[in-house]
């Protein structure tokens, strides 16, 4: 017979044990932050196939969740436009970041091990992720490409009596909807969950300030007695920009307790003792979320100058001399390497349209990190 306190210990090992293996609260939703791999995903158009079905495939090598699937099979637009958000994210997950130490390395086991962490490269992936894939369905729909969705209908435009509905809008309306319910709702009790989610919604959040109104005037010589307006999202690189910012700006939190609640809230550095007065002062009320459009990270991000688990490390990577060698190489210095190229030069335009050109050669310097 075991001794009781043995008998503790071996308990206490065994649900520790199970708690490791179980999935944890911050379990990948899709895109940047999913399971698909992402290296043999094509970044270009699957072949068009003749059975009707044909869309269950993709839903199948996304390895989405089961209802993440069932909502991918339901409508054949879906599939397609997935698969374009997940492939307009990475490119654009990889401009941002093409001058940085962490260039968007999104091969297998850097991303897991990334999105395993709460780096501030986390939360952008987060981000990225769900505004792609509110970017690319609120597009497809306007694009008629969604069976279950169209143009947007604006029924909120101000000045309704003097604007005259027509175009077709970007629906962000059925994006928000969908995406809501296609991520689903995680768990508020875990401090990194709650944080994945907010930097989910950060993502969202941008997509929908980025909304704008284009108008055309319709009237006798111009004179815009009725103008026919419709709603266009901001061109996703302009929202890989603001989100990029926002990277830059995240904001480290660690939790902290709701003395009237005992509930843990997200606290930052600078509000925390703010937070902490208005507990005091409000019982029972609670900021569990910041209300911030910042992104949030909850730990420091490694330095990314050699290869581990999370990058391959800058050796041989290209730098620009006097921008970014310095810190990219983080001072190892850099190689120089000369190099000739030919292009197009001295291009005159020729009557209405036509350009002629001569091919002109020059020779151009090109750095690289050492190892």
């Amino acid at each position: 017979m075991l001794d009781g306190h043995l008998l503790l210990g071996w308990l206490s090992f065994t649900v520790i044990v199970h708690l490791l293996s179980l999935p944890g609260p911050t379990t990948a939703y899709f895109g940047l932050t999913g399971n698909e791999p992402l290296s043999v995903l094509p970044l270009n158009s699957l072949p068009e196939e003749s059975t009707g079905r044909a869309h269950y495939k993709l839903c199948d090598r996304l390895k989405l969740e089961k209802k993440q699937r069932r909502m991918c099979r339901r409508d054949p637009g879906v599939a397609d436009t997935l698969r374009e958000a997940i492939i307009m994210s990475a490119l654009e997950c990889q401009h941002q970041f093409r001058f940085e130490r962490w260039n968007c390395t999104l091969e297998g086991r850097h991303r897991a091990n990334i999105l395993k962490r709460g780096f501030k490269e986390t939360a952008f992936l987060y981000a990225i992720s769900s505004a792609g894939l509110t970017h690319a369905l609120a597009k497809a729909c306007s694009a008629g490409r969604m069976e279950r969705c169209t143009c947007d209908e604006a029924p909120d435009l101000e000045n309704r009596k003097a604007w005259q509905w027509g175009g077709c809008g970007d629906n962000l309306k059925y994006a928000n909807k969908f995406v809501k319910e296609f991520l689903g709702k995680r768990s508020n009790k875990d401090l990194r969950a709650r944080v994945d989610t907010h930097n989910t919604n950060v993502g969202m959040k941008v997509i929908k300030a980025g909304v704008e109104t284009t108008c055309k005037c319709h009237g006798v010589s111009g004179s815009c007695t009725v103008q026919t307006c419709w709603r266009q999202l901001l061109p996703f690189h302009e929202i890989g920009n603001r989100l990029k910012l926002r990277y830059e700006t995240s904001v480290k939190v660690g939790s902290s307790t709701n003395e009237a609640t005992g509930e843990g809230d997200i606290s930052t550095g600078r509000n925390q003792q703010q937070q902490q007065q208005q507990q005091h002062s409000l019982p029972g009320l609670s900021d569990q979320i910041p209300r911030t459009m910042d992104l949030l990270h909850i730990e420091d991000s490694p330095s990314f100058c050699k290869p581990s688990k999370y990058s391959a490390g800058t050796a041989a990577r290209k730098c620009y001399k006097d921008q970014n060698c310095d810190a990219i190489c983080c001072g190892r210095g850099h190689n120089t390497q000369s190099r000739e190229v030919t292009g197009p030069c001295q291009c005159q335009v020729r009557w209405c349209c036509y350009v002629e050109c001569k091919q002109c050669t020059q020779r151009e310097e090109v750095y690289t990190c050492k190892g």
